[in-house]
């Protein structure tokens, strides 16, 4: 088996900020980006290589989709959340908390809180009776991942989530040729939910209101996707929406490297996805992101390095992700043995 990492936000974003690497114990992963085969580039190696700004440009350009106005998020993930796609035009529209800071608003996304499914209908009920007639609905597939149908393809460029969660929107707001329509509907969905009686209730037990929604992700399903890969293994819906376009085999991550070296011994090659720094990086969480490191370095770096020492898999790839593009690391059981690679601080490879 050939497993390949996905490591959203495996560095610090800031990279100035080198304190946070003092006294982290994550000897497995320094050897394995040690003895490997590193490659730092700007797109991933793939049949149609892009420029790589998050995870989710990483993973089109591993499925060999194509940039629409937006990466196409949402057809996928709505996929993967049991919804059907269809010819349509899908954007993310998930609920989020507008904080005023200042004279910003600063958004904090569905991570910070929690919504149950009866609030998330309540809320879109009032939407779409609101927008029913500019030919919008709104679908709470899940508390915290909503989506639009729009039954015209706006002229609209969007904000990855990841990218706005804990800044400030004034930069961040939907642009192109039907941008000004589009923010005046946003403000219209913020005045329905200011004094939505879910929001109403929601404070009155000191939990921050959903007073606002972020769109993001537009567009339509592919007509053709392939993926290098045999299987996944992932918690995230986009990933799990394009390997099921592609027909490979979807499972939902284990807790460990343990479940998934029991389970897919023969599964070829495996794409898994580790984006459990991501929550932790986007709102300048140091401690939290620590944290999250070590967990992946005692619950898949060091089982899988010892898996690639016994020969249960034969060849482990890295692929760290940043703001500047990807560090790749491919190791076999062979390279563990080139001794002139000498180990290094984690600070050494950010």
């Amino acid at each position: 088996m050939h497993c390949q990492l996905l490591l959203p936000n495996l560095f610090w974003p800031d990279r100035d900020f080198r304190e946070i690497y003092r006294e982290l114990d994550t000897p497995a992963l320094e050897q394995l980006l040690a003895k490997g085969r590193r490659r730092a580039e700007s797109g991933p190696v793939a049949a149609k290589p892009v420029a790589v700004t998050s995870a989710e440009a990483w993973l089109c350009g591993q499925f060999s989709v194509d940039r629409q106005q937006d990466w196409p998020i949402a057809p996928y993930s709505l996929l993967a959340d049991g919804g059907e796609p269809g010819r349509h035009h899908w954007l993310r529209a998930d609920p989020v908390h507008l904080k005023l800071e200042g004279s910003r608003l600063v958004l904090a996304d569905g991570g910070t809180f929690s919504i149950s499914q009866q609030e998330a209908e309540s809320l879109t009920d009032s939407l779409n009776a609101h927008f029913s007639a500019d030919g919008l609905t709104f679908y709470p597939l899940r508390p915290d991942r909503w989506y639009l149908r729009s039954e015209t393809a706006p002229a609209l460029e969007t904000t990855q989530l990841t990218a706005a969660a804990g800044k400030s929107i004034d930069t961040l707001l939907p642009r192109g040729g039907d941008a000004r329509t589009w923010r005046t509907r946003l403000n219209d969905v913020q005045m329905l939910l200011h004094g939505h009686a879910v929001n109403e209730a929601r404070e009155r037990a000191g939990q921050p209101p959903i007073n606002s929604v972020w769109l993001w992700g537009g567009g339509t399903l592919s007509d053709a996707v392939s993926a290098p890969f045999d299987a996944l293994w992932s918690q995230d819906p986009f990933a799990a929406g394009l390997a099921q376009s592609a027909h490979i085999a979807t499972r939902n991550l284990s807790e460990s490297a343990a479940g998934l070296l029991h389970a897919s011994a023969s599964e070829g090659v495996t794409l898994i996805v580790l984006d459990q720094l991501r929550g932790a990086a986007r709102y300048g969480d140091a401690h939290g992101w620590r944290e999250a490191l070590q967990q992946l370095e005692r619950d898949w770096f060091a089982p899988l390095l010892a898996a690639l020492r016994q020969e249960r898999i034969g060849m482990l790839s890295l692929f760290a992700l940043g703001p500047e593009g990807v560090l790749s690391a491919e190791v076999t059981r062979g390279d563990l043995r080139r001794f002139w690679r000498r180990v290094k601080p984690l600070s050494d490879f950010a």
